[in-house]
């Protein structure tokens, strides 16, 4: 909603529509940094669902995988932008979409991964449907025999999961999580994923109260690797949420083999320190942002010299993401790198 109504203040009335989904926010990052990025879906064969294709096109990104289908609708959900003490609220309509609906012998993936280097897929797709769940796990399958790096965000939403009646949703997303995860190498999470889904505490944080205990992520990490030994970086976002207009960000990224954990931000004496983002413009996107920077910076010479430097690039880009409108993050690398650097004035460049 606009100028932070609330739903029932602004409807009927104008709303503001853009293009968005966990996947396709990630593939538009890697895209504006500079990289190669191809997106695949199932949209409906009609001109909204072009336009949406055409979005990601603008930006860079390869919509030649997409599928037109008959059957199916365009998803679509709904953001009501919190302030101050009052929570942003998301409602979700994405029943019988035409990617929940979509079969995965419909995907040519052999085609689709052809000369690829990385996939990477989010836990908002398998949570959408039974069909959408079996896409998942198969595109991750044949990723990983095509040789492809794979990454996966927990994204755990707990409006989803209703596609199995019989168990509770943090169950059925253990449990579907728990197929694809063998096949991942780079996991992302947020600060309560590994809970929600496999039951991994950090000590007493409390996502809620804005309190968290930072130095026992790397043992949630190590717990997440022993349960999944093919894993081998696992990075965290640490959102601390003073209120929904005022958050605390960075993250962590946790490398298996070595056993050692970087965090950032960091102050001068090396120390993590959070950004302070006041007066969020829109957080939602946030974390794809996270992902997508993170995956960019994972495969550029200069970044992955350190899993600091790439964190720390994945980290700003992120922060960035949050005094924009809309899912996408329209930042430019340059302008990454100089928040990375200790730039926070928000000066205009001249």
């Amino acid at each position: 909603m606009p100028q932070h109504k609330r739903f029932i203040q602004g409807l009927p009335g104008s709303i503001e529509v853009t293009f968005a989904g966990a996947e396709a926010n990630v593939c538009a990052t890697v895209s504006m940094l500079g990289q190669e990025a191809a997106f695949i879906t199932a949209l409906p064969d009609h001109e909204v669902a072009a336009a949406a294709a055409m979005t990601l096109q603008r930006l860079g990104v390869d919509v030649s995988h997409i599928l037109q289908v008959s059957e199916g609708r365009l998803g679509t959900y709904y953001v009501e932008n919190g302030a101050n003490q009052r929570s942003g609220k998301v409602i979700y309509d994405r029943k019988y979409s035409s990617v929940s609906l979509t079969s995965p012998s419909a995907y040519d993936w052999e085609r689709v991964f052809n000369g690829a280097t990385w996939f990477h897929i989010s836990g908002i797709t398998p949570a959408l449907s039974r069909n959408a769940a079996e896409v998942s796990v198969e595109a991750c399958r044949m990723a990983k025999e095509s040789g492809l790096t794979v990454s996966c965000d927990l994204n755990f939403r707990k409006k989803l999961w209703d596609w199995d009646k019989t168990v509770s949703k943090q169950e059925l997303a253990g449990r579907t999580m728990s197929e694809i995860l063998p096949f991942v190498d780079v996991l992302i999470g947020n600060e309560e994923d590994a809970d929600d889904i496999l039951g991994i505490r950090a000590g007493e944080s409390n996502v809620y109260s804005g309190r968290l205990e930072i130095h026992r992520y790397p043992e949630v990490a190590r717990e997440i690797a022993r349960m999944f030994p093919n894993i081998s970086k696992i990075a965290i976002t640490l959102r601390e949420s003073l209120s929904a207009s005022h958050n605390n960000w960075g993250a962590m990224l946790y490398d298996v083999s070595k056993g050692t954990a970087a965090f950032a931000p960091v102050d001068r004496g090396g120390e993590y320190k959070p950004y302070e983002i006041h007066n969020i413009v829109d957080r939602v996107g946030g974390g794809d942002s996270f992902s997508g920077s993170l995956i960019f910076a994972l495969q550029d010479t200069e970044l992955r010299s350190s899993d600091f430097e790439a964190l720390s690039f994945a980290v700003a880009a992120s922060c960035l993401c949050h005094s924009i409108e809309g899912d996408f993050n329209y930042v430019s690398r340059a302008e990454v790198e100089s928040l990375a650097s200790g730039d926070e004035s928000g000066r205009v460049k001249r």
